[in-house]
């Protein structure tokens, strides 16, 4: 099983995925994760995305992508499966996505879509903001990041639908009401004649060029 998710900020995408990962026992890859991780082991990847960092850049997306074309080839090594939180956030990294994918022939079977109200969602970042003392996450910061995600990753999920391979979930439940309904619902799908990739040259069904 090979899962993409896509949801936005406080829909439960981590918690989800790890979730997945146990059940299907497949790779949890969480591109926060990775860019500590290769920080924290001085790795040359690492030292690029410090770079970017301690100047209070954004790590570009060919170091991230980078770190994602070693994380699916270590998956690949293991099996093959995966299910990846937090890549793609926009066109350009989806495209970069099911471009390394497809050349390692590991393409996504499904992609999870994660859905909640604005309200909801703001009412749990506000909540975690307490509990993990982050004083900078107000109302008007995380509306900001819930306008962002709409404007710029939301639109990727019209070309999951197009491929055939979208999977909706309603996430205004409990975690464990969610869950229940996720693994359900990869298992049909996993059941199910697994549609055919497009070839990268054909216009992918969609614009992926920006933003």
């Amino acid at each position: 099983m090979r899962v993409l998710m896509v949801a936005p900020p406080g829909a439960g995408k981590g918690t989800q995925a790890a979730v997945i990962s146990a059940h299907f026992n497949i790779p949890h890859i969480a591109s926060g994760e990775l860019l500590r991780d290769h920080v924290a082991r001085r790795t040359e990847l690492g030292a690029a995305v410090k770079e970017h960092l301690d100047r209070g850049e954004l790590v570009p997306d060919s170091v991230i992508m980078a770190m994602i074309r070693d994380a699916l080839t270590a998956a690949k090594a293991a099996g093959g499966g995966y299910v990846l939180d937090g890549v793609p956030r926009t066109m350009a990294q989806a495209k970069a996505t099911y471009l390394i994918a497809r050349e390692l022939g590991m393409t996504a079977d499904v992609a999870l879509h994660l859905t909640a109200s604005d309200d909801e969602l703001l009412r749990r970042l506000q909540a975690r903001a307490l509990v993990e003392h982050r004083s900078d996450d107000t109302e008007d910061v995380i509306r900001h990041r819930l306008r962002l995600y709409y404007e710029v990753t939301h639109p990727i999920v019209a070309w999951y639908r197009r491929r055939g391979i979208l999977v909706t979930v309603d996430a205004m439940r409990p975690a464990k009401d969610v869950a229940h309904e996720v693994i359900a619902a990869l298992e049909a799908k996993q059941a199910e004649p697994r549609a055919e990739d497009p070839a990268p040259d054909d216009g992918w069904g969609l614009d992926l060029s920006g933003p």
